[in-house]
């Protein structure tokens, strides 16, 4: 199981990067592996953090891998709870 980290900031303005680094990060993992992605770290956000979780969810699963998100801060969940995507987000 590889950890991917979320930066301490992500908004709109660092989405495409980091969503560019964390889908390089999960192409380094084979098939059927665990993807995990820490958001311990994540204390400024807006709701461009959810989309970007969702997709390296999507990416994950259509590569073959499962998807986690570890570290989940609650407004981070209260926010993806508000949006309806909390149960898409598997948090360990």
């Amino acid at each position: 199981m590889t950890a991917l980290r979320l930066p301490s900031t992500l908004t709109n303005a660092q989405a495409t990067a980091c969503l560019q680094q964390l889908q390089a990060g999960l192409a380094q993992l084979p098939a059927g592996s665990a993807a995990v992605v820490d958001a311990s770290a994540l204390a400024v956000f807006d709701s461009a953090a959810l989309a970007v979780l969702l997709e390296c969810r999507r990416t994950a699963l259509a590569a073959g891998q499962t998807f986690q998100v570890a570290g989940l801060p609650a407004a981070v969940a209260s926010l993806a709870r508000l949006y309806g995507v909390d149960g898409m987000l598997q948090v360990a």
